[in-house]
């Protein structure tokens, strides 16, 4: 129940650059069931959102994520058009954001899942992301009318490069990682709030979706859970690449199945060094609270197994 101490988080401004128009917000009528999955980029947002449409239409084969579930703050299509989208739906809506909570309007009628996941995985996926892209995501970026700050160029040959750029710049060049994360896990104990974390995903997805499910107030019919399940695989994802991808995969080299890359963690171990990682462990601990740098670091499950010490 809502109490008087857990104050709703408030809109405070708006973020704008070559992906964000926060403003769409402004204007969302929410429902009663809305979900919003909430994420820094390629933290398991794909997944998520995989798992979600999975749970309401009940293992169906053919949901295609990619169309059912936008991104509310990009910056296209325009406004007008993604709004008039959003509100022809008839289903259970399920919404993606990367804003931090601050440039989100945040509705007690919503629920948000929020995913987390190491930030120097998240720099590998993101790298995959950023290097494979091809002309048509650059000109719907840079090109497109409304854009605020600088284009957005190609990423450097060298991926240490750009993690190292990445951590220097706070989320260079595309936002903040750490802002993102904090600004989420100071309302981590709102009644509407629910955090998974990606390597809780990879340990046990059988149990976190059914955590995610009770927190939807999704009943599963038991005879559906093993097509549920299949159908959040990597594996399945992989081979039906083109209906989770935006836009089937039009904006990357390789086309969908480049979109949804290997899934896997640890890949940074073999290129950065003791000092690049010591690096970014010290920004984690200047940047969060030690329980939430540990919950990033490990998850929730390992985290409560061998929590990191402050």
């Amino acid at each position: 129940m809502q109490t008087a101490t857990k104050a709703l988080p408030q809109k405070t401004r708006e973020l704008h650059n070559h992906h964000f128009d926060s403003t769409v917000w402004n204007d969302f009528c929410f429902r009663d069931d809305d979900v919003v999955i909430a994420t820094y980029a390629k933290s398991g947002t794909t997944w998520t959102q995989q798992i979600v449409g999975q749970l309401i239409f009940q293992g169906a084969d053919d949901v295609d994520v990619s169309e059912l579930s936008p991104w509310v703050d990009l910056r296209v299509p325009p406004k007008p058009v993604k709004l008039a989208a959003i509100e022809a739906q008839t289903h259970r809506r399920f919404l993606k954001t990367h804003l931090p909570v601050d440039a989100l309007v945040f509705s007690p009628r919503a629920k948000y899942v929020y995913i987390g996941r190491d930030g120097r995985d998240v720099v590998w996926s993101l790298y995959n992301h950023h290097a494979n892209a091809n002309e048509a995501w650059y000109g719907a970026l840079n090109d497109a009318p409304g854009r605020v700050g600088p284009p957005i160029g190609p990423p450097p040959a060298s991926i240490r490069q750009y993690f190292l750029e990445w951590l220097e710049k706070d989320g260079y060049p595309f936002w903040s990682y750490f802002e993102n994360v904090r600004s989420w896990w100071a309302v981590r104990e709102q009644p509407n709030v629910l955090f998974v974390h990606f390597a809780d995903l990879k340990a046990d997805m059988p149990g976190e979706i059914a955590r995610i499910a009770e927190f939807l107030g999704i009943e599963v019919d038991p005879e559906r859970w093993p097509a549920i399940l299949d159908h959040c695989s990597f594996a399945y994802m992989k081979a039906h690449a083109e209906k989770s991808a935006p836009l089937g995969g039009a904006f990357w080299d390789g086309g969908a199945a480049t979109f949804i890359h290997r899934g896997v963690n640890g890949r940074w171990h073999d290129v950065l060094t003791a000092e690049d990682v010591a690096a970014y462990e010290a920004r984690l601990a200047a940047e969060l609270p030690a329980e939430c740098a540990a919950w990033l670091a490990h998850g929730r499950l390992a985290a409560a197994a061998a929590p990191i010490a402050a």
